[in-house]
């Protein structure tokens, strides 16, 4: 491993396949919002949403995601007007979005609380993800995340992956992940950034911004995205990549 990288990994979609709990909590707390929903999800529905996962951007999303598809909202229909149903959800529902975020993280510490085990479980890391990430020296990767920071840590721990919590840019700091590399670039200026992320309009953001020029780009083709995402990857400066490229970089 080249000792002058520094790697900046998302983390649902890079490092864990956290789909399935996502549409589970988010399911969950919608039910708490609208009580003509069953406490418990079908399995129809959790299918149906790892189809929408690629455009949630942040966890507490799922809440509304969830709730549009038990309105009988198609998964074509949600994609065509995704901001503004889940926008209308926000205002007719008279909850504001940090509401639905401490929900969402309370959702989870239930559950968590409940069965650890089973919580776990429905967090998979990717095949060989573990593997790769304990084979890097700690002060060589960060964490960059929309995920509440608590549950990353959860999850790494409970695959034997050691990572100081200062190197974990969670929903917490309230920072965009913009703004991390751009602190990354900063407290590492003699080291290569690479920032490996799974939803593209992400990186086209990061990809406009001229103070990241200097960052290297991974596209992740085993994670949240479209095939639509694919093709529209592969016409942009950036490395588009498969899982076990990645593992074996």
């Amino acid at each position: 491993m080249n000792n002058s990288i520094i790697y900046a990994l998302d983390f649902d979609g890079v490092i864990c396949d956290s789909a399935v709990e996502t549409a589970i909590t988010g399911w969950k707390a919608a039910a708490q919002i609208w009580d003509d929903m069953p406490n418990v999800v079908p399995q129809e529905m959790i299918a149906r949403f790892r189809a929408i996962r690629p455009i949630i951007e942040t966890g507490y999303e799922a809440i509304l995601t969830m709730r549009l598809l038990y309105l009988e909202e198609s998964i074509e229909s949600i994609y065509s007007d995704y901001g503004n149903k889940i926008n209308n959800l926000i205002k007719d529902s008279k909850i504001t979005v940090d509401d639905l975020k401490a929900l969402f993280g309370e959702t989870r510490d239930i559950w968590i609380a409940n069965d650890l085990a089973d919580w776990l479980n429905m967090n998979p890391l990717f095949d060989g993800v573990a593997e790769k990430l304990r084979q890097l020296e700690e002060r060589h990767w960060f964490v960059v995340t929309t995920k509440q920071e608590r549950f990353v840590k959860q999850i790494l721990k409970a695959n034997a992956i050691n990572l100081a919590d200062q190197q974990i840019f969670g929903l917490d700091r309230n920072m965009s992940k913009v703004e991390v590399l751009k602190g990354l670039l900063k407290t590492h200026p003699d080291e290569t950034l690479v920032f490996v992320e799974d939803r593209l309009p992400t990186l086209l953001n990061v990809l406009k911004n001229d103070g990241l020029a200097s960052v290297k780009l991974i596209f992740a083709l085993w994670g949240y995205n479209t095939n639509q995402d694919k093709a529209l990857a592969a016409k942009q400066d950036f490395t588009s990549c498969y899982l076990d490229d990645f593992l074996e970089q």
